[in-house]
């Protein structure tokens, strides 16, 4: 994500505009959450207070006690039915532990599904931080500590919309509200399918608000309208049975990392655009972000010239992008004056929106296979793969969604991409074809969320609770 737009927005929100009472009750449900923002604050706190991370590696009790303190939180928001529920990994151990808490809907109300995860990346070397990490602390506007933006900002948010709503609402409020509050999501969600499959009724909903994303900038609401999605596998060159003496054989044959590196040459063009064939490409994006802006957020060294063709927005969002993410060859420092027998790289490859992840691999496999260089033998391993993302903006929960945003922070909401992929999303689709899907998120540009000194910024925290908060009270009054 970028920090400044190249140019004013245009504006994304609803041309339908609020029903009459849900605009009479925008300032009620402002003063609602202006009421309870240092409460809601403080419990953010307590949560980042608590260490909880899903990896195999890590000491899994505070996770289970972070699990337990986001099923007392929603418990004093009014829910009465909450779980905390785990199912088995592959090999058999417990998945992180997942918070499910429900209001059911009135009869003929939608339901909304609001998605959040409480489980933290490691906080990584300590000597980074400007604060403690598990201390939430203030400064400057901005709310640091790990956890305090990704994703334990997505639960409050959610909370706390809620709690709006049920106040100024009443026995008025007929929607139907389901909290899922994952808890192995930086751990890749490896239990993420099967715990819907296990719970596919508990969770079923009309519109699922996923909050693990990302404004636009500060005091620019964004509603994530397309996510990348993901291949990834192993290229092999081999040319010799096995490795031989440098000198005596060197000449007549190249070595197995020169000629992969002569491959991978070929996967990109002169202007650093991927370059294999039948790959989703486009250049559809309603904002850009100037070229000084990338080249801070991604840390580009002077003098680097960026890479591929068209808006810099498109070729995060919308366009391919592939990364050779490992090399094995010998290390330097072993190396020895042999001629290596074979070498191996691992690809990653980001997909367009629209692009099949079956048909991007074997285009990346027909690719490698036919640009073999000098005749070597290519193995192609494919790996994991994940599909692309795209939101209905037609759709009534979207056409709802930015209205609020742009009712909340008085700017109107544009509509965003993001180069990443959320893979649980796929399934998600899958298993609810129904389903109006909405990406939103309480970061922002300077997060940092995953790394040294994560923060949130608390203007736009508030902003974005009275957005769901109106959003909620909208899909409430209007329906889909």
């Amino acid at each position: 994500m970028t920090s400044t737009p190249a140019a004013t927005p245009h504006s994304t929100t609803s041309t339908s505009g609020p029903a009459p009472g849900v605009s009479g009750r925008t300032d009620d449900l402002r003063s609602a959450v202006d009421r309870s923002f240092d409460h809601t604050l403080a419990r953010l706190k307590e949560l980042v207070a608590i260490p909880g991370i899903a990896w195999p590696s890590f000491d899994r009790t505070p996770l289970e006690h972070s699990a337990e303190a986001v099923a007392a939180l929603l418990r004093s928001a009014g829910i009465g039915e909450v779980q905390v529920l785990t199912v088995n990994k592959a090999d058999g151990t417990p998945g992180g532990p997942a918070v499910v808490a429900r209001r059911p809907a009135a009869e003929g109300r939608p339901t909304v599904l609001l998605y959040a995860h409480h489980d933290v990346q490691p906080p990584g070397d300590e000597s980074l931080w400007h604060t403690e990490p598990f201390t939430a602390v203030e400064k400057d506007g901005r709310l640091y500590g790990r956890g305090a933006a990704d994703d334990k900002a997505g639960i409050m948010a959610h909370a706390a919309a809620y709690a709006a709503v049920s106040d100024v609402l009443g026995d008025s409020l007929g929607l139907g509200v389901t909290f899922f509050i994952e808890g192995e999501e930086e751990a890749g969600s490896p239990t993420f399918r099967t715990f819907l499959e296990a719970n596919r009724e508990l969770l079923r909903a009309d519109v699922i608000v996923v909050a693990d994303s990302s404004n636009w900038k500060v005091g620019v609401p964004a509603l994530t309208t397309s996510l990348r999605g993901l291949v990834d596998g192993t290229i092999e060159v081999q040319v010799l049975d096995h490795a031989v003496h440098s000198g005596m054989y060197g000449g007549p044959v190249l070595d197995a990392p020169t000629l992969l590196s002569r491959l991978i040459a070929t996967l990109h063009d002169a202007e650093g655009n991927v370059a294999i064939a039948g790959l989703v490409s486009t250049d559809e994006t309603t904002v850009d972000m100037p070229e000084a802006d990338y080249r801070a957020d991604a840390s580009v060294l002077d003098g680097v010239r960026l890479a591929g063709t068209g808006s810099i927005a498109s070729r995060l969002w919308t366009k391919p992008a592939l990364s050779i993410i490992g090399f094995d060859a010998p290390a330097v420092d072993v190396a020895s004056n042999t001629l290596i027998p074979r070498a191996r790289a691992k690809f990653s490859l980001r997909l367009a929106p629209g692009q099949v992840p079956a048909e991007a691999m074997d285009a990346v496999r027909r690719h490698v296979e036919g640009a073999a260089p000098f005749g070597a033998k290519v193995v192609f391993t494919p790996g994991e793969a994940g599909n692309p993302f795209r939101t209905d903006t037609s759709s009534a929960a979207a056409s709802v969604a930015l209205w609020a945003l742009g009712e909340a922070w008085g700017v109107p909401a544009v509509e965003t991409g993001i180069g990443g992929s959320i893979p649980f999303i796929a399934d998600l689709t899958e298993l609810y074809p129904q389903a109006q899907i909405l990406v939103t998120g309480v970061e922002d540009p300077d997060s940092r969320a995953h790394s040294a000194n994560e923060s949130l910024h608390i203007g736009d925290f508030r902003n974005a609770i009275l957005a769901e908060a109106l959003m909620l009270a909208r899909l409430n009054d209007e329906g889909l």
